[in-house]
């Protein structure tokens, strides 16, 4: 990792073509990173962040936080989805209040935890692995007999919580926000793909859900001549999993499951294979 980083000094991605689906307001950051190493950056957001169908089942646990052992936040959306409600309500998150039980917190990787932290809040938890699976490992031996609330998006694998169930776990699961296909990128994404000599020369998906509306964004199938000469990078093994089952392949790999993590398999990937322009 440390080569990689060594290589991403220098203006590595000069003349590439990276195409960034995040949501619209998470773009900036890996924009950022790719931009500062000579790439031609293209947003066209692959998801959208809305409010959920119903913020009663949010509420009422926010408002009963004090019976909690443990909270569970999956993403950095889902924490600001969470303290946005939470100022809503006019509620602080104070986890070490002697008055209710002492809060733990777990978060799924470093940009949950700094979201967390950036709210005052300490995160006693991280998974080496910043998938579910990791996660689930990082308590199961902690949570017998408590009770866990876990605060993700609408549409999400059910890993956490039924692991931890498995493990002797009271879990609550309560949606923060949900993901929609934008439907305004649809003819904006298929124009971008149209023209070889303009197509991205990479594209890049930081979940699941951007894999899955990328594909229905052009029609659930898409045909081999749209992605000839387009390389997908995948910012770990669940999204790369939704790649292959959606017929589709992960040409790029991160190895450490982060946006850093994301831009130095790039950065590799094209140091090794260099793109012709």
């Amino acid at each position: 990792m440390k080569k990689a980083r060594a290589m991403a000094s220098s203006r590595a991605l000069a003349g590439v073509r990276v195409l960034v689906g995040r949501a619209r307001h998470q773009a900036g950051a890996l924009s950022f990173e790719l931009r500062k190493l000579g790439a031609t950056v293209m947003e066209i957001p692959f998801i959208e962040i809305r409010q959920p169908r119903s913020y009663k089942p949010l509420d009422a646990a926010l408002k009963n936080l004090g019976d909690y052992d443990w909270l569970v936040l999956t993403s950095a959306n889902g924490v600001e989805a969470m303290w946005e409600r939470m100022g809503k309500l006019r509620l602080k998150l104070n986890s070490r209040d002697p008055k209710n039980r002492p809060l733990r917190v777990a978060a799924i990787g470093p940009a949950t935890k700094k979201a967390i932290e950036n709210h005052g809040v300490r995160v006693d938890v991280v998974p080496e692995k910043y998938v579910a699976e990791s996660v689930v490992r990082s308590l199961q031996e902690k949570v017998k007999g408590k009770s866990v609330l876990l605060v993700r998006a609408k549409v999400a694998r059910d890993v956490i919580p039924s692991e931890l169930r498995k493990a002797g776990a009271e879990v609550n699961v309560v949606e923060a926000y949900e993901t929609v296909v934008p439907q305004s990128s649809r003819t904006r994404l298929r124009a971008a793909l149209v023209r070889p000599d303009r197509r991205p020369h990479v594209v890049t998906f930081t979940s699941s859900s951007t894999v899955k509306n990328f594909v229905e964004l052009l029609g659930n199938r898409p045909a081999p001549l749209q992605l000839e000469g387009v390389k997908l990078a995948s910012i770990g093994p669940v999204t790369s999993g939704t790649l292959r089952e959606l017929g589709l392949k992960a040409d790029i790999d991160a190895e450490e499951y982060t946006i850093p993590g994301l831009v130095d398999a790039i950065v590799r990937n094209v140091v090794r294979h260099p793109i012709t322009h």
